[in-house]
């Protein structure tokens, strides 16, 4: 076993009773936990190298207790993790504590997973996602928006509906700040076509993603039903790209609320679908000029 490396917990803090641990930190603490076990480490093993108990490690690890950028060079040291990239975009988790999220002010009014949502894409180095029946949040139209959320079963009341379309536009800053997130969506036919909101909404909601598709940093990519059947097609795929491929997150929709995965396989096999739904798509200007064909037909 190595010597103990020192352990850096001069800036550390715990969290306020009570106060849900944020995606982002319970992340870092699985990343951490993924190094001790690849080390063959215990917990207790782990603890006693940096002068800790081992209910500190499982705290740091289910990100219930903050960890500094110090303790976490120190751990990975002690794990012999030789990932220089991936230490550095580890530690660099660690820069934002005691502030929240604008998120954060949706706590009582939303699910968590969406306000989980929110911080990922916050944090997120880059955007992909693939939409069949519908089309993404960050692309809608607040019009648009409301109509998607009025659908939602069981059935939101008024207030309900008024807070999930207004967070859904707010989480759109990621593509409207000073430096905003690349951002790539592949859109099937099908989902251009329904009409949420009625005829009116509909076109203002096309007009809206041709008016996004000239952003710099945005590309829309559509498959029309003349491309058949093609991989991915079962569900809405997001995929957000971390500092370090280790630490990408695929987002799923499934019926009881979005499912987020992490694990190396889970992240290899969607970005395999995320590449064989590029290839099927029409390039972008052939996209573009495939939505203003839509809009004509309103």
């Amino acid at each position: 076993m190595n010597p103990r490396v020192g352990d850096g917990r001069q800036n550390e803090v715990t969290m306020p009773p009570n106060a849900p641990p944020t995606a982002r930190r319970r992340r870092l603490g699985t990343e951490l936990r993924r190094l001790r076990e690849r080390a063959g480490m215990t917990a207790t093993n782990a603890a006693a190298l940096i002068s800790a108990n081992q209910s500190r490690i499982s705290n740091i690890e289910a990100g219930r207790y903050g960890v500094s950028a110090e303790r976490v060079r120190a751990l990975a040291a002690n794990y012999e993790c030789v990932d220089k990239a991936l230490v550095e975009a580890l530690a660099g988790m660690t820069g934002e504590r005691g502030r929240r999220g604008w998120w954060e002010e949706y706590r009582d009014r939303l699910p968590a997973r969406m306000l989980d949502l929110a911080e990922l894409e916050h944090h997120g180095h880059r955007l992909r996602t693939a939409h069949i029946a519908n089309l993404p949040g960050l692309l809608q139209t607040f019009e648009h928006a409301r109509a998607v959320c009025r659908q939602v079963v069981p059935e939101l009341s008024p207030p309900e509906v008024e807070h999930r379309a207004s967070f859904r536009i707010k989480r759109q800053t990621v593509l409207f700040r000073e430096d905003p997130v690349p951002y790539q969506a592949v859109l099937h036919e099908a989902g251009l076509r329904m009409q949420f909101g009625g005829r009116a909404t509909a076109r203002a909601q096309l007009k809206h993603l041709l008016a996004m598709s000239e952003r710099e940093h945005i590309t829309l990519l559509v498959i029309p039903f003349a491309a058949g059947a093609f991989a991915g097609s079962t569900q809405p795929l997001y995929y957000v790209h971390g500092a370090v491929p280790q630490l990408d997150t695929v987002q799923l929709d499934q019926s009881h609320g979005p499912v987020f995965l992490d694990a190396e396989a889970q992240l290899d096999k969607y970005r395999l679908v995320l590449e064989r739904l590029t290839a099927t798509a029409l390039d972008p200007k052939k996209s573009q000029d495939f939505i203003h064909s839509i809009v004509r037909d309103l």
